[in-house]
Formats: C-alpha cells, structure tokens, sequence
C-alpha cells in the first residue's frame, strides 16, 4: 500500500485560529458569562435530554466531558461500546466519536494532487465522513442534525419536533435573543398535535409550506448554535500538559517516560505521520489528527450489537458513505474500511488507566473503548496491537482455533483476529510491525495521557 499524502490542506490550515487557552483545571463547565449567547445556547442543546423521543437521551449522553467528549458508561465501554438510542433496544453499529475538536475538521474534499486515479479524502465528521459540512459550510453543524433524527440514536421523527422543543422550551427566549423573534414564530397546529406526533417514531408534524421552510431554517441555526458551543473553549480546551510545555508554563515539564514517548511518537512509532503536531516555533497548537481516513486492520468488535445481529456484517466505513456520493462511488472499493483518524487530545480522559500512569489508585473513573467499533479497552492494547499487528499470529491459526476473539482474550493467548476489513486497503506502511521494545509502548502511552485537556500543574496531572 502506498504511504498516504501527509500534506495538510489549506483548508485545514484556515481551521487553525485558535489561540492557546491555559486553565489550572479540566473545562467540564463554564461559567455561562465566559461563553457567547449562542455558545451558551448550543449547550442548553446539547445537554438537553427533551430532544430526543423518549426525552430520555442528549448529545452529552454519549458524548460526555469528563470522558473526554465520549461515552462514560464502563458496562457499553467494556463490551461492545455502542450505546443504546432514546428508544429501548435500538442501537447504532459504531462507538461515538469524540465531539470535542471536531469544529476543527474542514469541510469534506479530494485530494487528487498525488494520486489522480486514487485521491486521498480529508475532512468531514462521523467515522465515515458523511458530516461533510456541505449543507451548512460546517462539519459540526452537519453533524449535529445527525442524532436528533437518527432512529436509533434521539430518534425524534421529524425536525420540527427539535424546533418545537427549543422554542418553546425553557430557553426558548434565548433562542430569540439569538436569533431574533422571526425565527421561533411559527404557526404551530394546535390541541397538542406537536407533542401527539413527536412521540411516535413514525410522526410527522402537520406545518404549511410556510411554516416548514421556518422550521427547516430554525433547524439549521440549532445546529450551528450546537458547533458553536463545541468551537468555543468549554470543549475546545487546548488546556493539556502538551500546550503547557508547550507555552513554557513555568514548572511544567514532560518526565523522561514522556520525554521517551515523544520520541518514539515522532519516530520509529510513526504516530505523527498521521497525528500531526505543530512545526518547531509554531504557536498554533497541534490538533493530533491530519483528518484522513485509513483502515488499521482493527479486529471486529464481536460484542457490538450490530455484529450481534449479523455476523457476516463489516463495517464498510468511509466507502459506504462514498458510494451515496456520485461523484465519488468509483473509489469507495479503494476505501472500504477506512474510517476517519481521530485526534488524539483526550485520548485518555477520564480512564482509570490514565490514573495508574499518574500513579494514583483508580477511583471515579471509567473504562473506555477505543477505534471505531470499540474493540480495545486501553491505549496500552491499542499500541500493542500497532506494534505487534502482523508479528504475533492469527487467532484463528492457534490449534485450537479461537474465534471471535475479544481483545482481552488476544492479548491472552498472543494472537490478534483478523481484520474486521481486510484486503489492499489496510494500512501496511504505517503500522504492524514497529519493533517497539515494551519500555518504549509504555512511554508511548504515557505521552499520549499528556494530551488530555484539564492537566494541572499543582497536582502534576
């Protein structure tokens, strides 16, 4: 497989003006004076369980601060790391992504420079890249009309229903100071008909074609309120011990286990060739992730409930969406597979493995699930199986065979399964066999836990 086009895009670039924002403690909250009108808007939303179907389930139920903007529920996170919709027994096929950094992602393109038959797709949001910011000239904003319709996530049956729930809500009079009085003034049917139909998965609010287009264009400002709140400081923290360092905050300095870390990061590990830092001097701080897709050779997760229900199903990851696409379904066989790479800030938030790394005793934290399906249950695993990925042997090789073979159960019996898609699309170049020493993994992972937002220099963590 050839090595991917590392060049950063402009359009990535132009999604760098942030300035570097230091706090002694983690941005979980904000005090709502810190914050703009629609910013403090877009969070009334995203924590607001009403907008969904069963007023059960918000954005922050999967995507939760602590956790660092992913799902905290330890049960989901173990095993199949997908989380249950508003509806009882509905459930998606991918662990949430986090939400934090992603207002950085620029909008969905092609990269034909390097390869004209075979271009390099950057950008979007959602594992696959289907948040493309097209609609809304946003990736987040995109994103977040996704789940308040989703029928396994919030689940509401139509977006009417998420308009009539902000405006006539407990803050909808911070809707019209944000957007003036026009864009809540919709003639709404009466005798309780809203609420009658957003109850139903199959509902559907009765507007006239006034009142829709109303709806339709309050339905867009939810959503770009939402990125805005995701944009603003609460989640874009940019407060890891990384920026410290990096702004030369007095006292703070890596320990030679991350010292170490950084060096194999940004050497025989390989992990900047695709979570890029910033260039030497740069005062921009480094976003961890070039915004491109790539299929790591990730086992399948044999307890995602989509595997569950169908144990021939693969995720196709970015080609799904790319066959949808017109213009671009003539290469989804060349990224079947592929799925977005993340940034790594946060990585470690809120882990109990995070807290063994800090040397303190594992209280008030969580397991988390990592990769698109959730299949690793620690980074230690996760560079393990980059190191190792194509030296130890296959699972189903071992006599006996082990099949369906959890991470814990690999790990055990030293072996990796298959990938869940395999094929010339696996990133072969980049991974499988690094030659990394167990000292090495382990620093690795310490300098990764240093890029979690919230560090403070008095408590060293």
């Amino acid at each position: 497989m050839k090595s991917k086009h590392r060049l950063v895009p402009a359009a990535i670039a132009a999604a760098l003006a942030y300035g570097l924002v230091l706090a002694p403690s983690g941005a979980t909250a904000a005090d709502p004076d810190e914050l703009t009108l629609e910013e403090q808007l877009g969070s009334n939303i995203f924590f607001d369980k009403q907008l969904s179907i069963r007023r059960n389930q918000a954005c922050a139920t999967c995507h939760v601060p602590e956790a660092g903007w992913v799902g905290d529920d330890p049960k989901i996170n173990e095993a199949g790391a997908v989380y249950e919709g508003s509806i009882k027994g509905k459930f998606g096929n991918r662990k949430p992504p986090s939400s934090a950094y992603a207002t950085v992602s620029p909008i969905f393109d092609a990269d034909f420079s390097e390869d004209p038959e075979n271009p390099l797709f950057f950008g979007g949001n959602f594992w696959d890249g289907r948040a493309t910011g097209w609609k809304l000239g946003n990736p987040a904003a995109d994103q977040a009309q996704g789940p308040f319709l989703n029928p396994v996530e919030q689940a509401l049956p139509d977006n009417a229903c998420v308009v009539y729930r902000v405006c006539e809500g407990n803050y909808g009079d911070l809707a019209v100071d944000v957007w003036g009085t026009d864009a809540c003034d919709i003639n709404w049917p009466g005798m309780g008909v809203v609420n009658q139909q957003c109850v139903k998965p199959d509902g559907e609010v009765p507007l006239s074609p006034g009142a829709r287009e109303k709806v339709d264009a309050a339905y867009d400002l939810i959503a770009l309120a939402v990125a805005a709140f995701e944009d603003s400081p609460v989640s874009n923290a940019f407060t890891s011990k990384l920026d410290a360092v990096r702004a030369e905050v007095p006292g703070v300095e890596f320990t030679e286990q991350e010292l170490l870390g950084r060096e194999v990061f940004r050497g025989k590990g390989l992990c900047s060739a695709c979570h890029v830092g910033s260039p030497p001097g740069d005062p921009e701080p480094p976003l961890l992730t070039d915004f491109t897709y790539d299929n790591l050779g990730v086992p399948k997760n044999p307890e995602n409930p989509a595997t569950i229900a169908d144990p021939e199903w693969a995720d196709p990851g970015l080609a799904g969406f790319l066959e949808t696409v017109p213009e671009y379904a003539m290469y989804a066989d060349a990224n079947l597979g592929k799925h977005k790479v993340p940034t790594l800030r946060n990585v470690g938030l809120g882990s109990c493995e995070a807290q063994e790394f800090a040397g303190l005793p594992p209280k008030n934290c969580i397991t988390k699930a990592y990769m698109h399906n959730g299949y690793f249950k620690t980074l230690a695993q996760v560079v393990n199986f980059y190191n190792t990925r194509d030296v130890k042997p296959s699972c189903e090789s071992l006599e006996p065979p082990i099949y369906d073979a959890t991470v814990e159960v690999a790990m055990a019996n030293g072996c990796w399964p298959p990938p869940e898609v395999g094929g010339d699309t696996v990133n072969t170049d980049e991974l499988g066999d690094l030659g990394l020493t167990p000292e090495e993994e382990a620093a690795l992972v310490a300098f990764m836990m240093a890029m979690s937002d919230g560090y403070d220099p008095d408590a060293g963590f």
